[in-house]
């Protein structure tokens, strides 16, 4: 683009590219690396011959500090170390977090099911036993406060009850049943967890709107503060989510009846409604639960494809079938593709992922209260639209791309689809990454944009 003369900006939302601490992404790439090798030694054992189920000799590695405490107990139980007043901080400051609903980052009702969360997995070290009655007690306790708005007298409460939950813990200690043997390092461990995940949540703490409302104004505020253009707007490219965030801004400032502040727009694999194809995206449904999303704040999307990538590049291609969601065949050089795999994706919030998901409803994708449809909106666009697709493109297949570039006003949309029935084809990232995007796909988006820059 910036060959043939346009001052080209690239936006990286939040969460993705140099926005990534670089210490975060070391520590990723290590995980990822060392559970590729897991995975590619249990490939391995089972092209030979060898059982899957057979430990590691490194399995010690695999195991959590507190499982390898556990299993060196004997039955009668070794002494370890007790810091009761560490542990009854540490208890209080989740619950005060959670009465405080980590400074707004969660609603009332979300707040309510993680406590529950955490007071379920400590109620499963009591099962059973006698001490759950009086554990329950103080859960009941600990949940009407959490449902007050935090004042000191709250939390002198909630430091108390904590107080009597460690003691319960510790009294089951003392038993000599072996169901409560390392009870107090399994607490201890439940509310480290615990703690890890709720700091996730707030690092990780953002959705589509977001992008929408934030991300996207402030980047065109600063390019047209650096670029000075004469009447204001700019052109824009998206691809994938991006093309979706125009397709919303568009949207969105038709519904208000402002300018988007776009001459014009290409969006390549990119829709609002994907409920009539077939798209792999589906899979993103689970975390159509709110539940779920708040018991799994993030979705470590760049580890999990690093660690696949070798069993889907080199026998015995057990996963090769991911390389097609995101390239064609022969379509992308080998080293661009692992380089893509390795380094473009990253970690996800999973309520934007939550948010996403309602693309695959009727009326498709909304916004975070679920009140208003982008989709509904687009008909008011005033902005010249060309929406390209991929015909093997399985995330956003072409009759997705059809499903939203109907609702354009159809005086101000083109339509093209790369690809041939005898091939080549394109894929997901075959649109901006393929051998013959250069040759074929950018051309078109250059046409279409000096058709409208002046």
């Amino acid at each position: 683009m910036s060959g043939q003369g346009f001052d080209t900006w690239i936006l990286e939302v939040r969460g993705a590219g140099l926005s990534v601490q670089g210490s975060n992404f070391k520590e990723i790439k290590e995980s990822a690396n060392a559970v590729s090798e897991q995975m590619e030694a249990v490939a391995k054992g089972v092209t030979n011959g060898v059982s899957p189920v057979q430990q590691p000799n490194n399995v010690s590695d695999t195991l959590s500090d507190s499982e390898i405490s556990h299993f060196g107990q004997d039955s009668i139980g070794i002494a370890t170390a007790w810091d009761e007043s560490k542990l009854v901080s540490k208890l209080t400051e989740i619950l005060m977090r959670l009465s405080e609903r980590l400074s707004g980052f969660l609603s009332d009702g979300q707040s309510m099911l993680i406590s529950a969360k955490l007071f379920d997995q400590i109620s499963n070290l009591l099962e059973g036993s006698q001490l759950s009655d009086r554990f329950e007690m103080v859960r009941a306790n600990l949940s009407n406060l959490l449902e007050k708005q935090q004042n000191s007298g709250v939390t002198s409460q909630i430091r108390d009850l904590s107080q009597r939950l460690v003691n319960i813990i510790e009294e089951g200690q003392r038993s000599v049943s072996p169901q409560f043997i390392d009870m107090q390092e399994r607490l201890s461990s439940t509310i480290e967890d615990f703690q890890k995940q709720l700091d996730l949540i707030v690092k990780y703490d953002w959705d589509f709107d977001h992008y929408l409302e934030e991300d996207v104004p402030a980047a065109m505020e600063y390019i047209r503060a650096q670029t000075k253009p004469k009447d204001g707007k700019l052109l824009a490219v998206g691809h994938s989510m991006g093309g979706i965030l125009l397709y919303a801004k568009l949207a969105r400032c038709g519904f208000e009846g402002r300018e988007p502040e776009l001459k014009a727009v290409v969006t390549l694999a990119s829709s609002l409604d994907y409920t009539s194809s077939n798209s792999t995206l589906k899979l993103l449904l689970p975390l159509a639960d709110p539940a779920q999303a708040l018991n799994v704040p993030v979705v470590p999307l760049g580890a999990m494809l690093a660690a696949a990538y070798p069993l889907s590049s080199r026998p015995p291609y057990i996963l090769a079938w991911l390389n097609n969601l995101i390239s064609a065949e022969d379509m992308m050089h080998p080293e661009l593709l692992k380089k893509l795999v390795l380094n473009n994706f990253c970690t996800i919030p999973a309520k934007l992922l939550l948010q996403l998901t309602s693309a695959f409803r009727e009326r498709g994708l909304c916004d975070r209260s679920g009140k208003f449809f982008f989709k509904d909106h687009l008909h008011k666009s005033n902005v010249p639209v060309l929406a390209i697709a991929g015909d093997q493109d399985l995330i956003c297949p072409p009759e997705a791309v059809e499903e939203t570039v109907k609702l354009l006003p159809q005086n101000l949309v083109t339509y093209k689809i790369f690809g041939e029935h005898q091939g080549p084809h394109y894929a997901h990232y075959d649109l901006v990454g393929g051998r013959l995007a250069v040759e074929q796909v950018y051309p078109c988006i250059i046409q279409f944009l000096s058709q409208h820059d002046d």
